[in-house]
């Protein structure tokens, strides 16, 4: 399963309608959502399809063919996600009606040609499973930690500072098992 971290965007034209498809990041769904209905205040439709784990892990999906005939956009485009195996990802077609009608068949072509489109030109991140960890220092450890962590890819979620430092770290399991390794006996794992 792969993922976007940024918003990519790309144009298809069918029989004098535009269809211009947004791929973003699933967090980004409502505002972006918004953002185009202020920058698009002309188009006919705006339909969307996403997919996104809950915290149970589970794949959330839903569509919308936005006023389309049923089972015309929103689902092909989710079909087209699903297909690509993405997650935490969304999509958001913005039509302009460009007056000849494409009939049904016309319009899951269409719609799905379109998603295909920017999926064409996005960059993707392989997802993987993410867990926790609270790594405890003294301040004479912080910057030898900071660095450690910067040369193996694991994000820094969070630091506090006490009479020790804190530092909540997001990484794999596979990554924690290297770390554990690495690590000085004076550092805390919680």
């Amino acid at each position: 399963m792969k993922f976007v971290q940024k918003e990519f965007s790309s144009t298809f034209e069918e029989k004098k309608s535009k269809f211009i498809a947004f791929l973003i990041p699933f967090e980004m769904f409502d505002d972006v959502m918004i953002r185009l209905k202020n920058e698009h205040p002309k188009a006919r439709h705006y339909v969307y399809a996403y997919r996104h784990l809950n915290e149970f892990e589970q794949i959330v999906e839903n569509s919308s063919d936005d006023g389309e005939p049923k089972g015309t956009s929103g689902k092909p485009s989710l079909a087209v996600l699903t297909g690509n195996e993405l997650i935490n990802t969304a999509v958001i077609i913005v039509r302009y009606f460009g007056g000849i009608k494409l009939g049904t068949g016309g319009l899951v072509r269409a719609y799905s040609d379109s998603v295909n489109e920017v999926i064409k030109i996005s960059e993707f991140k392989e997802y993987q499973k993410l867990i926790t960890k609270t790594l405890i220092c003294d301040y004479s450890e912080l910057s030898k930690l900071e660095y450690l962590l910067a040369q193996e890819n694991i994000n820094i979620k969070s630091k506090e500072f006490t009479n020790q430092i804190n530092l909540q770290i997001e990484l794999t399991i596979e990554q924690f098992e290297e770390l554990k390794a690495l690590l000085s006996r004076n550092i805390l794992v919680i």
